[in-house]
């Protein structure tokens, strides 16, 4: 009988136990960086269909930091470390910087009448 009686119970431990586990887990300061609190992203732009660029800003108050991180599906590497825009030294607002399309496309009619004015 004491066989079948001691594994049944440390069966019972540890299914009582796993609830336990998790609710430390959830109120521990690893717990906390997990559920996302400390960790945002603020910006991805898409480079192919397997790779993206992400810039997620990291930790609270005057830790905080971005990271611009190169993600493809095998690794993810990060490329800049930066304070976090939209706000200067002071704490007052800045203006966001423009979008890359509108900077790309700035570009583009730049560079074409470049090309169309120089003799081929």
């Amino acid at each position: 009988m004491d066989q079948i009686l001691t594994p049944l119970l440390w069966f019972a431990f540890v299914v009582a136990a796993i609830p336990l586990a998790l609710w430390l887990l959830k109120r521990s300061p690893v717990g906390v960086m997990a559920q996302g609190q400390g960790l945002r992203c603020v910006g991805v732009l898409p480079l192919s269909g397997t790779q993206r660029i992400v810039t997620v800003e990291v930790g609270r108050g005057e830790d905080r930091r971005w990271l611009v991180l190169g993600v493809t599906p095998g690794s993810i590497t990060t490329l800049h470390t930066m304070a976090p825009l939209g706000e200067a030294d002071g704490g007052t607002a800045v203006a966001p910087p423009a979008a890359f399309a509108d900077w790309l496309g700035r570009l583009r009619s730049s560079r074409g009448n470049a090309d169309e004015s120089s003799p081929r």
